[in-house]
């Protein structure tokens, strides 16, 4: 028999106050009955009086005498199935690109659990971007977190969308998750249809929550793109590597619902439980021993104001095996992507290349962050003032921006081309200048001008 209470005390943007029914658990769905409406909803606190539910959609009556609330004893799932894969979905994993339903291979709990550490295996496997910058200066590692962090004028869309279409965890069984968190239509619209246009769309499952969608759903997109993404890793051995843009309206949404709570503010009016909750998303990827598929992040933020130390790029730092920043100053300079790599770092790249790779991006990353410097001497004193090796240090550096950094925003780099433009650059400079190299290097990529091998 299916009963439906009656008890709402008041509506709150996408909030519910109801008295508390017997049995009802923490995190359990319920469906909401708006007169002749129905949509899905979430109990996100309780106790012996109060329940508070969070509405998963539209709200199409303020009047609490019009709500009835039917408890289904079930926590909150999202259905999971490698037929998702070349679809695109709402937070939920209702499909909405018109190509009709979705066979169901199970339902899973949004929620997920934390991986146990003694079972995690360490990541040590290349993650190919096709994006100089990333696999030669801050490779990614097959079950990395490395969140992008992004400032406002810059082309970060293109720059995902990119990453969405070329990203590979590995040549057997890979696969892409995006999660478009809170983004506008037009901004939704162009993202579609540049992943679609890379012809591996196949491969990749998109979930989608629109800026004028309420709140919430931003918070349940991430949580079922995770989930699916769980299934296909660790069922079906896929290693899949996810995509999560823009996680800064995330957690504007995450103030926003707390706000209505009436929970206390923390930092910048963000609740202070704002690391915990980002660490259950960002802690879901990884390797598991014993599972043959893996899970690694990208997750994509927007600076406010540009500040690096906001609580939202701050807290990201903390959780994350370090960053990939964007630079405003090289993207009015006409270098796509505007990656600034002497900011940027990735913690975990050494485990996933060779020593000689090691060595060439050590070396690279030396000549460049001299070459910066240099050239602000320059801009004080003058170009004819510095000495004839400085002078080579500076057109090295415009060098690595204009053939190194920058690339086309279709053009998928192998490691073996961005190890060749390297090579190419450093022999430029004088060999007592690449201390970062040894003799072996010089002698057969240098003198003997070898392109390079990964290998």
């Amino acid at each position: 028999m299916i009963i439906e209470y009656k008890g709402a005390i008041r509506v709150s943007g996408n909030l519910i106050f109801f008295k508390t029914v017997e049995g009802v658990r923490f995190g359990e769905r319920v469906i909401i009955k708006f007169k002749e409406k129905m949509v899905d909803g979430k109990v996100v606190y309780l106790d012996e009086r109060l329940t508070l539910i969070e509405v998963l959609g539209e709200i199409y009556s303020s009047n609490p005498e019009n709500i009835r609330v039917r408890f289904t004893g079930e926590p909150f799932k999202v259905p999971v199935s490698e037929q998702m894969l070349g679809r695109i979905m709402d937070c939920s994993g209702k499909p909405v690109d018109d190509l009709g339903e979705i066979a169901v291979s199970k339902y899973a709990e949004i929620t997920g659990y934390a991986y146990n550490p003694a079972k995690r295996d360490y990541p040590r496997d290349f993650v190919h971007t096709g994006i100089s910058a990333i696999d030669g200066l801050n490779s990614l590692v097959k079950g990395q977190k490395l969140p992008v962090f992004a400032v406002s004028g810059v082309p970060t869309d293109q720059l995902v969308a990119q990453i969405v279409r070329q990203i590979k965890a590995s040549e057997k069984k890979s696969a892409t998750v995006f999660a478009a968190v809170g983004i506008r239509y037009e901004n939704a619209d162009f993202l579609i249809n540049e992943i679609i246009s890379g012809g591996n769309f196949q491969d990749t499952a998109v979930f989608m929550s629109l800026a004028g969608e309420p709140p919430v759903n931003r918070l349940i997109a991430v949580r079922s793109a995770l989930t699916f993404s769980e299934y296909m890793a660790f069922e079906k051995g896929y290693d899949v590597v996810v995509v999560l843009y823009d996680m800064t309206n995330y957690c504007d949404a995450l103030r926003d619902v707390s706000s209505k709570r009436g929970e206390i503010p923390s930092r910048k009016g963000y609740p202070g439980y704002m690391y915990s909750d980002l660490a259950t998303i960002y802690e879901r990827a990884g390797i598991i021993e014993g599972k043959e598929g893996s899970i690694t992040q990208l997750p994509v933020l927007t600076m406010p104001d540009d500040d690096i130390t906001h609580p939202i790029p701050d807290l990201t730092g903390y959780i994350t095996e370090g960053q990939i920043v964007l630079d405003r100053t090289l993207h009015q300079k006409g270098i796509y992507p505007p990656i600034n790599v002497l900011p940027s770092l990735s913690r975990l790249m050494n485990r996933g290349i060779t020593d000689l790779h090691r060595r060439w991006s050590h070396q690279l990353y030396s000549a460049y962050a001299k070459a910066k410097k240099i050239e602000m001497l320059a801009s004080i004193v003058g170009e004819g003032e510095i000495s004839s090796t400085e002078k080579i240090y500076l057109h090295f550096g415009r060098n690595f921006e204009k053939r190194f950094l920058s690339q086309d925003r279709y053009e998928d780099r192998s490691l073996e081309e961005t190890l060749k433009i390297g090579w190419k650059l450093l022999r430029e400079l004088p060999e007592e200048e690449l201390t970062r190299l040894k003799e072996e290097d010089i002698k057969t990529y240098i003198r003997g001008k070898n392109e390079g091998s990964p290998k």
